[in-house]
């Protein structure tokens, strides 16, 4: 099993959502984050004062699958959360030891 962990920008949420659940994903874990990489926030103009917004708004999203779904996930997400703007996001793959479904009991890919 993996953990694939995206952040992605707000708007594209939706698409993400749709491309995920048209390749059989059927549930993760969404959070409002704040971050930069390499745009290094931005200047906004308020009332006349300008001021430095150094964490951008972004969400992270979070997806525990299968192995044999790795590939497709990440094309799916990637597809989905490309503007070819800067910020556009990364995507994190990480190993999964266990999983455990609480209600039932049920481990390992059944568990998903």
């Amino acid at each position: 099993m993996k953990l694939v962990t995206a952040i992605i920008k707000p708007f594209k949420l939706d698409e993400v959502r749709e491309a995920l659940s048209d390749i059989g994903i059927q549930g993760m874990t969404v959070s409002e984050v704040k971050g930069f990489g390499r745009q290094k926030g931005h200047t906004e103009l308020y009332r006349g004062a300008e001021y430095t917004v150094d964490f951008l708004p972004k969400l992270r999203l979070e997806v525990a699958i299968p192995d044999v779904m790795l590939e497709q996930t990440i094309e799916a997400l990637a597809a989905a959360a490309h503007t070819g703007k800067i910020g556009d996001g990364k995507i994190f793959v990480t190993p999964v030891e266990l999983a455990l479904r609480i209600r039932t009991g049920e481990q390992g890919d059944s568990a998903l």
